[in-house]
């Protein structure tokens, strides 16, 4: 009977796990990293608002009157997109770099693995933190850069879709960070070196028409900058590619950053030692 029972117990396990989504396991998850941010929402949501505004700020005073328009629009316009993107994707990958680092460390992580969880609902409920703060973010930023600026949203879907797509791969990305680091010096070098450089040279504050034939080359090899040009063409109506090829692009980039996310949850690689 005993016997029984424990394949009666593994056979129900596997067809939750394989079969059928642990819906309220993978919504508590959400809504924990949730209320993780919105608990110092004057951290993680007005500090970026204030940032995005010094950044919009100290380059339209610097060079802004000098630039005249750039892909048709005053320069301050064309600066708009990229603040905003850089903003959320800096933001998306915090929240869940910041969250498994720490568990790390305290050594509390256990709380999170413990539960009925497979990897998919693990990377799931992290990511539905992060894409849950790069919208709200971007909802704030674009209504304050509308209100400074007089922009109007020339394509909203498009724009939707790389704040989506940009929240899902950097919330990946702190994932993977933050698995891979053991302690917080690493996990701040990674976003250091790895993580800023990125978003900073990938078309945030020019056009990268403007560079020269092999850092253009380099620029187009950053897949941030697709989704920094993606959401410039949803702000603007104008980009250095296509959109298309952005959104293929970041469709693959956030897919092979979600596959990664989930193979090293489910060998418990750099997290269950």
């Amino acid at each position: 009977m005993s016997a029984e029972r424990n394949t009666h117990n593994h056979h129900s396990i596997g067809m939750r796990r394989f079969g059928r989504v642990n819906w309220l396991g993978t919504y508590t998850l959400v809504a924990r990293e949730t209320r993780r941010y919105l608990g110092v929402w004057t951290q993680t949501l007005l500090a970026p608002l204030v940032t995005a505004a010094l950044f919009l700020l100290i380059f339209n005073l610097a060079i802004g009157a000098r630039r005249g328009e750039v892909m048709g629009v005053p320069f301050i316009q064309f600066l708009a997109p990229g603040i905003l993107m850089m903003t959320v994707m800096q933001n998306a990958f915090a929240n869940t770099s910041s969250s498994i680092v720490v568990a790390k460390v305290q050594g509390n992580i256990v709380d999170t693995l413990m539960p009925p969880l497979s990897p998919w609902e693990l990377v799931t409920g992290f990511i539905g933190g992060a894409v849950g703060r790069g919208v709200i973010i971007a909802a704030i930023v674009t209504a304050f850069m509308m209100a400074v600026t007089g922009i109007r949203v020339a394509h909203p879907l498009w724009m939707a879709v790389f704040v989506v797509l940009g929240s899902v791969t950097l919330g990946g990305l702190g994932i993977v960070a933050a698995i891979y680091a053991r302690k917080f010096d690493q996990m701040a070098a990674i976003t250091n070196f790895v993580i800023t450089p990125l978003s900073f040279l990938s078309g945030t504050f020019y056009s990268v028409a403007n560079l020269p034939p092999i850092m253009q080359l380099l620029t187009h090899w950053n897949p941030i900058f697709y989704l920094i040009d993606g959401v410039r063409f949803g702000m603007i109506g104008a980009s250095d590619s296509s959109p298309w090829l952005g959104l293929g692009v970041s469709l693959g980039v956030s897919v092979a950053v979600l596959m990664l996310c989930w193979y090293w949850f489910r060998t418990g690689y750099r997290i269950k030692a």
